[in-house]
This record gives structure tokens, sequence and C-alpha cells, in this order.
């Protein structure tokens, strides 16, 4: 069986000592960065090395959302809106908004399964609120949960037409964030009935239609006031599993985050007696990556079952998917120039 890891790599290559690595590691999945891209037959040809490591079509992951957060541009891909553009286009007109996100998505979603990349890091159901650190800010859809819901959901539709399939995130909500979790651990002081009225909902309304999820690295002062979301059984299991439902593949956030504290090796274990499926380690660095592949072992049991079945939903969008309209991208031009954001 698979180990319960996801991967980075160095570079735009896999280096032999890497290759070595990942095929003794054998990860669940691979993620790209920016770092490992930069033209559409290197991509293809590096997720099919990552891929060769460990004999099987595992997950590639990468995070393309869109705005600040695109691992592919220009000049070989195009440059899409952040979610902001479409809650802005939803004020004038839903319907047109709907539809400009539908086409964004499954454009976007065109270009990664045109590289071989089957997993995209979206939708984010985080709630955006006023005041929040920017960490979030035009990466989400609005600051109202049942439109977040609403949007966040046809994206995810959308890649899944497409042959992608996405990841919620950040479970159980990263829309409080006052800092940077890049950074430092965010705190999050709001009582629990605010949480369950705004910052989950969108979640429960995705659960069911996401086969990955993501959780975020934030404390959350009135569930557990010790640990951070990834380290807490409590956020896992009472609150994730529990009150939103997600009852998916479940993976951190990227391990080497300042907000989390500790040896990378315990960060990943204690994710994992925490209730997550899946360590996810992104920056490439092999000393790092040894140190969480020798916390980690095989996936089994409840987490084993959930990955199979989340591969098979992957593999059935793959198999199942259409390309877009032949007109999308012109089509899309127009409907963000009537919100104001082509």
């Amino acid at each position: 069986m698979p180990t319960a890891l996801i991967f980075g790599c160095a570079g735009p290559e896999l280096a032999a000592d890497e290759a070595a690595f990942l095929r003794d590691a054998d990860p669940y999945g691979f993620i790209l960065f920016k770092r490992n891209v930069e033209t559409p037959e290197q991509v293809r040809s590096l997720v099919a090395a990552l891929r060769d490591t460990v004999g099987r079509d595992a997950p590639v992951l990468i995070d393309q959302e869109g705005g600040r957060v695109q691992r592919l541009g220009p000049p070989h891909w195009r440059r899409y809106p952040p979610a902001q553009a479409f809650v802005r286009l939803d004020a004038v007109d839903p319907a047109l908004a709907e539809e400009a996100l539908r086409l964004s998505a499954g454009l976007m979603g065109a270009d990664l399964a045109s590289l071989g990349i089957d997993v995209d890091c979206v939708p984010l159901a985080d709630v955006r609120q006023p005041g929040s650190h920017d960490v979030i800010g035009d990466r989400a859809f609005g600051e109202d949960p049942r439109t977040v819901a609403r949007l966040a959901r046809i994206q995810v539709e959308a890649m899944a037409g497409v042959g992608v399939t996405g990841v919620l995130k950040h479970l159980p909500g990263h829309g409080r964030s006052m800092v940077d979790s890049h950074a430092e651990l965010p705190r999050v002081e709001a009582d629990l009935a605010a949480l369950e009225a705004v910052d989950f909902p969108p979640f429960a309304a995705l659960a069911p239609h996401v086969p990955y999820g993501m959780t975020g690295h934030l404390l959350f002062e009135a569930i557990d006031p010790d640990r951070p979301s990834t380290l807490s059984p409590t956020v896992v299991h009472d609150v994730i599993r529990g009150t939103i439902g997600f009852n998916g593949l479940l993976m951190t956030d990227d391990l080497s985050m300042s907000a989390l504290g500790g040896p990378l090796g315990a960060r990943a274990a204690k994710a994992l007696a925490a209730g997550c499926d899946l360590a996810l380690h992104c920056n490439g660095r092999m000393d790092e990556m040894r140190e969480v592949a020798g916390a980690v072992g095989e996936l089994t049991g409840p987490a084993l079952a959930r990955a199979v079945a989340a591969d098979e939903i992957r593999r059935r969008n793959t198999a199942a998917a259409a390309p877009p309209p032949a007109d999308a991208a012109a089509r899309l031009e127009g409907l963000l120039a009537r919100g104001g954001s082509a």
C-alpha cells in the first residue's frame, strides 16, 4: 500500500536521488509548484516521471486557483481571475457570474488535464471576514456563506467535468485568520455559535461533492485552545468529520508552514494521530522529506478505504472528461468585462 504522504520535488526535472527516494517512500501522491513548471512538454514529462517512481496513476496535485495563486501562467497558459471577480459579477447578475465561473473553471481544468495533472486544490469554501488577513482575501468567494457554497460548488463541478478533481479547503475555515499561517499560527477567537452559523456551512454543503479535503493551520479557541486544527483530534473528529460531515480523504495543509511548530516528523505523526489521512509536504527539500517519510506509515483502515473511494472518483472524472466549448475563452472575457474584471 502507498504511504500516507503527498510530496513535492525540487525543480522542473526529477533528479536521480529524488526518483530513488520516491520509489522507496511510495507516497500516495505528488504536488507541483511554480518551481516545477517551465513548458507544457516539460510538465508532462515531470508528471510521467513522478508516476513512474510509484508504478501507478498516483494523483498529481497543483494549486491553480486563479488570481494570486496560479502555478501555471503566461506565456504558456492563460491568467485566470481570482474568486472575487466572480463575486463582483454575482452582485450584478448571478446567472452571468455562474456562467463565467463555469467557463473559467473549465478552461483552467482543461489546462491541467492536458498536462496529466488530475487534482486541483480548489475550491476554497472559506468565508472571508471583514478585517481578516489578506492570506485569503480575494481568493474567497466572498463574505456570505450561501454565496460561497453556491459558487464553490459550481467551480468544483466544472473542474470535474473536464477531468480534474477538487480538494475542499481549508477545513474547517480560514476566513477569520488575522495572520498569515505560512508565517505564524492564527488564533481564532470567535465563539462556536458564530463558527457554526458562518464558517462551517459552506464546507458542509460541499462535503458530499468533493472527495478530497485539506485542513487549515489555525487554532480555534472555542474548540481546542491548545492545538492547531491539523493536529487536533477534537477539530478533525468532532468538527470536520462530525459537524461538517466531511467523509472524504483528508490531507494536511503543507506541514512545512511556520504555523506548526516542532520537528517535521512529529508534525506529520501528530496530524495522522489526530485523524488526518495524509501528510502533505510541499517544498521538495530532500532532508525534510526523509524526516517526514520516517514518521509516516502506509495507508490502512478507514484512511485506505477513503483513498480508494477518492481514487475511484478521480479516475471516473478523468474518464468522463469533455473539453470546454470552443468559444469558452471569448465568452469568459466578455462576461468578465461586464463585471469590470476583464
